[in-house]
């Protein structure tokens, strides 16, 4: 079986997110959606908030399941016996940056990193450029699922009242 990770921190998830673990779920037989839990990151939403975003917008995806890890994702590939990272990449910035990352991923256990280039409509999309725009009133709705954008702003209400 042919089996691969997405990993991130999908604080929120995007279209963008979506499009890759998509693509993904036709090149593999498995799929796990892996969620980076870093306790010293301040996110927006939990953990359990992300993978329940996540595993409502992977739900069309048979061969698509939703995970949390913590450590080195190559750890994670190990435990779970998974040889392929899909990573998206969105520009020449993000090459460099995840090239350097799939190397020392390689060198730590077999584990191979396939680079899927983002479809253009998403290629200017990070959940922090969304965060930042949700935040100063703009309209995000075309770049998340309907249901993260109700919680999107439903969170950031919450955030301005305190």
């Amino acid at each position: 079986m042919r089996r691969a990770v997405c990993p991130g921190s999908f604080d929120p998830v995007t279209n963008g997110h979506i499009d890759i673990v998509s693509r993904a779920s036709g090149l593999f037989d498995e799929v796990v959606v892996a969620v980076g839990i870093n306790q010293s990151k301040n996110r927006l939403f939990s953990a359990e908030e992300r993978v329940a975003m996540l595993t409502e917008a992977c739900a069309d995806y048979a061969n698509v399941r939703v995970d949390t890890f913590t450590g080195l994702l190559t750890d994670f590939c190990n435990e779970q016996g998974i040889h392929a990272i899909v990573k998206g990449l969105r520009a020449v910035s993000d090459f460099d940056y995840e090239l350097q990352m799939a190397q020392m991923n390689s060198s730590l256990t077999d584990v191979e990193t396939v680079f899927v280039p983002t479809s253009p409509e998403y290629s200017f999309l990070a959940s922090s450029l969304v965060k930042e725009v949700a935040m100063f009133g703009g309209d995000v709705s075309s770049l998340v699922p309907a249901f993260v954008n109700k919680q999107l702003i439903e969170r950031l209400a919450e955030r301005s009242r305190d």
